[in-house]
């Protein structure tokens, strides 16, 4: 099967699980248009949506499979997606957060949610609406995006993130390290929470002696180098689930402090080793790593069979290639 990614590179998704399909003997390819100082690179066309408008009649020849992300195609009105369906190719939408996170909806279970990284409402019904004239079925990361999605497909699957554990060698937070590291790294600090975070490492200052980096705008490679050295990573205290950095710090053998929504714990795989924190909390759960450095170890240790069980990319694929499976049944 021949698997067409596309177009907006999110946490290394596109590149990550087309490495695992192709190890499975597809070809898959991404074509990305969204350019960070994260540099990914690997099976990945860095492109511009120019060059996907103009060749997209080639495109569409080409591949069998079109597996969107972020709400976007190839042009930029969604008028490739009638000419895909014409052809009687299978698609499906793959959604990963700030593309669909309806702003009210949002605070429902929330209270902490940031959307300001979403565009307004109507702009996001009328991409979907035009979306889901051509593409039943959708694919979202957790249970936080698929509430912002289920009415609009015929069915949403949940996949997880997906990660390459042979670029994650795990380096477990030493219990007899006097001054632990902790480390946070804010793509978007509004969204990410870091003024809340901050706040609390200040004050956790009065009382503690430990190192604190902020790491921003670095290329992904450079990153994970920096993580290596960490004994707490904290993530977002915000939005309510985690991403790619909590996955990435798990698989490195850090614990992990993030919010996770009480409604959703249920919904992820038993015993997760993730440090469930939001604003009003933080302080209090970072403290008690600080002050338990055999925690600090024991969480590390589990975050890295977490992400082997749940997270690795050979896992996911297997799901992945059984979705697609379902389009073609279903279509």
């Amino acid at each position: 099967m021949r698997i067409f990614h596309g177009t907006t590179e999110i946490a290394g998704q596109m590149g990550i699980l087309s490495s695992a399909l192709v190890d499975k003997g597809h070809h898959s390819l991404g074509y990305n248009t969204f350019h960070s100082y994260l540099g990914y690179k690997d099976f990945l066309v860095n492109t511009d949506e120019q060059f996907l408008e103009e060749n997209q009649t080639k495109l569409i020849d080409e591949y069998d499979l079109f597996h969107f992300h972020y709400n976007t195609t190839m042009c930029r009105e969604f008028s490739d997606l009638e000419k895909i369906h014409a052809k009687q190719k299978k698609m499906i939408m793959h959604h990963w957060g700030n593309d669909v996170r309806f702003h009210e909806q949002a605070k429902i279970n929330n209270p902490y949610a940031y959307t300001g990284d979403s565009p307004p409402n109507e702009t996001m019904h009328d991409r979907l609406t035009k979306v889901t004239a051509y593409i039943s079925e959708a694919i979202v990361q957790d249970y936080e995006v698929y509430e912002y999605v289920k009415n609009y497909y015929k069915k949403v699957h949940v996949l997880p993130i997906a990660i390459d554990l042979k670029f994650f060698k795990p380096d477990f937070p030493s219990k007899d390290k006097k001054v632990p590291l902790i480390l946070h790294a804010p793509t978007n600090p509004a969204f990410k929470g870091t003024e809340h975070v901050e706040a609390a490492i200040e004050k956790l200052k009065e009382k503690y002696e430990f190192t604190y980096k902020r790491i921003e705008k670095m290329n992904h490679d450079e990153v994970i180098a920096l993580y290596k050295e960490a004994d707490i990573i904290v993530d977002q205290i915000l939005c309510g689930s985690y991403g790619l950095l909590s996955v990435e710090s798990m698989a490195l053998g850090k614990p992990v402090v993030t919010f996770i929504r009480p409604d959703l714990v249920a919904t992820f795989p038993d015993q997760l080793p993730i440090v469930n924190a939001n604003p009003d909390t933080v302080y209090d759960q970072v403290e008690q790593l600080l002050k338990n450095p055999e925690l600090r170890e024991s969480l590390g240790k589990q975050g890295r069979k977490y992400v082997e069980s749940t997270h690795c990319k050979h896992v996911v694929v297997d799901k992945l290639l059984d979705i697609y499976s379902q389009i073609e049944k279903n279509n």
